[in-house]
C-alpha cells in the first residue's frame, strides 16, 4: 500500500482558496468537503486540505493558526514529472492571485529545478523536478 500525504491548510476564504488550487491542477473531492473544508486532490497519494481558520484551530489545540503571510510553520515540496511542468504550476499560481519565487539559485537546471509558489493565504508549496541518478 501506498502512503498518502494530506497538506492541511488554513484559508481566509474556503471558496477563493478552492478555485485557486483548482486552476493549479487539483480536483475536489465532493465526499471530503463541506462548509469547513475543501479536499483538493493532485493524485492518489497527495492531497492539500484547505481548511477555514476555525476548522484548522479544531486541529491544532491551543496553539495560535499563523498568518502565513508573515510566518513559516512548513514548506510542502512534491515532485513533478519535467521543468516545464513546474514553470507552468509556478505561472499559473502567479496569473491567479498567488506568487513564487526560487529559494535555491546554486542548483543548475538541468540537475533540479523547484520554486516556493505561494497561494492566497500565503501557504507555499514547492513543485520540483530533478534528474534522475
Amino acid at each position: 500500500m501506498s502512503t498518502m500525504v494530506f497538506a492541511n491548510f488554513p484559508v481566509t476564504d474556503l471558496e477563493k482558496a478552492t478555485e485557486f488550487y483548482t486552476k493549479l491542477g487539483f480536483k475536489k473531492n465532493p465526499t471530503y468537503s463541506d462548509e469547513h473544508a475543501s479536499g483538493m486532490v493532485w493524485d492518489d497519494n497527495f492531497w492539500v486540505m484547505l481548511l477555514t481558520r476555525d476548522y484548522y484551530q479544531s486541529f491544532i489545540g491551543k496553539k495560535q493558526v499563523i498568518n502565513p503571510h508573515e510566518a513559516s510553520g512548513v514548506l510542502v515540496a512534491f515532485s513533478l514529472p519535467t521543468k516545464e511542468a513546474v514553470q507552468k504550476f509556478a505561472e499559473t499560481a502567479k496569473e491567479n492571485g498567488g506568487d513564487f519565487y526560487s529559494a535555491v539559485d546554486n542548483i543548475p537546471e538541468d540537475v533540479m529545478l523547484g520554486y516556493e509558489v505561494v497561494d492566497l493565504d500565503g501557504n507555499i508549496l514547492e513543485p520540483t523536478w530533478m534528474a534522475e541518478v
